[in-house]
Formats: C-alpha cells, sequence, structure tokens
C-alpha cells in the first residue's frame, strides 16, 4: 500500500526502536527522566532559545503557548489556514477563552502590513491583541514558506506593539530545508516556538514547546493542568531525537519527488488547479474527489480530501522512488476513468 495521506503515518525503524530501548530514563514530572532533559537542552541550544519542554502533540504545544501568552477576552491574530483555527478542535477558545482575528494570508502566509491593517484601535469594545500566530510550513495552503525576512519584519512590529509571535512549526524542519535557513534564524524572531518530529522526520509521537525560561516555567505548569505530564517518556523523546539526527537529511527527497508530482498533475487535463509546492504536501482540484480516492484506493494508493474539490498528498519517508512511479502510472490511468 502506497500511504499519501499524511507524514504521520510512518512506522518506526529497528534501528529507531533501538535506540528508544537504551534511552535513560526517569520521572519526567520530576524533571528526572535524562534523554528527555538532554533532548530539551539539545533543541533549546540549536534554535538558540534558552528553555524547552517535551509534549505529546503539536496541537497540545501550540494550545499550552497561547495559554501562556494570552488572557481571557485577548485576541490572537492568525491566517484563515492557521491548523489552531482549522484543526485544534477550538482549542483556543475551550481552553484559553481567547478569540481569533482570521486574516485571509497570501496562500497561508501573513505579513506586517496585514496584521497591522487587522489590529483594531484600543477600545473597551474589542478584544486586545496580544498574539499573532503564524503557521509555517502552512498544511492547508499545500505546505507554503515564509520567506525569513518577512518573519522579521513581523517579529520587529510585534516588538514594537507588545504582541507576542508563535509560532506553530509543525512542519519547521521542511521549511528550513526548502529555504535554506537554519534553527536559531527562527529562535531569534519569535517569543515561543512549537516543533513537530511525528511528521516528516517519522518519529512516533512527539513535538517541542520553545521560550524562554519564564515562559517555559509557567508552560509546565499549564501542561500538568492539560493532562500532559508524563513519566518515563525519554523512550519517546529518544525517538524524536534519533529521528532528528538519521531522518533531516531525507526531507529533502520528499520535497523533490512532490515536485515530480506537481509536474505530472500539470500535464492531466482532469485536475483543475493545483496549489504551487514548495515542501512535500501537494493540493489539487478535481471534478469528484470521491471518484478519484476510491480509484487510488482500489489501485492501492491512500491519499485524503481536504475540501469537497480538493484532494492532498504527502509525501513522506515511506515514500520511494518505485512508488512514486507506480502513482504517476495510475494518476495518468486515472484520465480514462474521468468522464
Amino acid at each position: 500500500m502506497i500511504e499519501l495521506r499524511s507524514d504521520t503515518f510512518t512506522i518506526p525503524s529497528k534501528n529507531m526502536l533501538h535506540f528508544m530501548i537504551n534511552a535513560k530514563v526517569g520521572d519526567d514530572v520530576w524533571e528526572e527522566d535524562l534523554s528527555v532533559n538532554d533532548f530539551q537542552k539539545k533543541f533549546s541550544k540549536i534554535f538558540s532559545m534558552e528553555s524547552a519542554l517535551f509534549c505529546a502533540s503539536g496541537t497540545m504545544s501550540n494550545q499550552i503557548a497561547i495559554k501562556v501568552h494570552t488572557q481571557p477576552g485577548d485576541e490572537v491574530i492568525c491566517d484563515y489556514n492557521s491548523h489552531i483555527y482549522q484543526y485544534e478542535a477550538g482549542g483556543p477558545s475551550f481552553n484559553s477563552g481567547v478569540s481569533l482575528n482570521l486574516i485571509n494570508g497570501n496562500n497561508g502566509k501573513l505579513n506586517k502590513n496585514l496584521i497591522e491593517s487587522s489590529i483594531k484601535k484600543s477600545n473597551i469594545h474589542y478584544p486586545k491583541p496580544t498574539l499573532v500566530s503564524l503557521e509555517n510550513t502552512n498544511n492547508k495552503a499545500g505546505g507554503t514558506c515564509y520567506d525569513i525576512n518577512d518573519l522579521r519584519e513581523i517579529s520587529k512590529f510585534c516588538k514594537k506593539n507588545n504582541i507576542n509571535l508563535h509560532l506553530d512549526g509543525a512542519r519547521l524542519f521542511n521549511a528550513i530545508i526548502a529555504t535554506d535557513t537554519i534553527p536559531s534564524d527562527y529562535g531569534l524572531i519569535f517569543d515561543s516556538i512549537s516543533i513537530c518530529f511525528s511528521k516528516g522526520l517519522g518519529a512516533p509521537i512527539g513535538s517541542l514547546l520553545l521560550g524562554s525560561e519564564t515562559f517555559i516555567k509557567k508552560a509546565r505548569r499549564i501542561r500538568k493542568i492539560f493532562g500532559g505530564g508524563m513519566r518515563q517518556v525519554g523512550y519517546l523523546a529518544a525517538a524524536c531525537d534519533f529521528a532528528f539526527d538519521n531522518n533531516f537529511k531525507y526531507l529533502n527527497e520528499d520535497h523533490r519527488r512532490a515536485k515530480k508530482i506537481e509536474s505530472v498533475l500539470k500535464d492531466l487535463k482532469y485536475v483543475k488547479e493545483i496549489l504551487p509546492v514548495e515542501t512535500n504536501i501537494i493540493i489539487f482540484k478535481v471534478s469528484n474527489v470521491k471518484k478519484f480516492i476510491s480509484f487510488m484506493k482500489k489501485n492501492n494508493i491512500l491519499c485524503e480530501s481536504i475540501s469537497t474539490s480538493k484532494v492532498r498528498f504527502v509525501t513522506n519517508l515511506s515514500f520511494d522512488d518505485n512508488m512514486l512511479e507506480k502513482l504517476i502510472k495510475k494518476l495518468k490511468f486515472y484520465s480514462k476513468f474521468d468522464i
């Protein structure tokens, strides 16, 4: 079976499992899990941030960040396609009591001018904007990446206006590869960063929340409130550590294969539209989504719809060049059935 629904379906390799088994663990609620402590310190240094907190998921780390940065009644500014709005089950309002100021950005990306124009004048009738949340890469917009200079400009504006800046970096490592940047570039820009290891890097679970020592101290308490305090979780932190050290280099291959799929789709008459492909996500429009997905499934290819007219492919560690060629043949063959 060819898996293209998401990059979250990958299975740990034997080497990763061996590395996990040999982790040095303790009780992380007591901050005594050596593998977790080392992992947090390692990535704090890599991102040039003071501290980090291991979390079960990117949704959890995003929600913790929003809770720490805001007070009930505040406003969070984000793009309409943001994961915190589209796919986190109303978490900002449920967990933090905040409203979202949704902006229609450019393929999931905001800029300083859009943010500035969305802020209302100070008035008791309006919520107070205290946080801007950006997503890099943007999932629903097709894996688009921010230009690092645009991020710097947004950061400068936020600091000037006493607004915190959070990065939902679920696929930040993909953006780093695609834009030829380094992790510390982002650490110098954002007040907090959520990074995920269970997507492109292929770990079974785990995300990190990065920020200042004061921020992470508060975040640790919120994680406990959310039920996210974990015990001998170093086995999972070890999987994330292994994933970064061994699989980061393969992200560029995911991007290469995604661009090849894009080039094929452009020549197929049944494909009505393709979002720009920058990383490992391909989103395209077809006339009959259910028919297309059913055809692919019958041919042992799994993909997913993100709307009534759009299909998403996500290239990943388990998708190789042989699978790519099989997919291309089926994409071309489908033309006979699109009647």
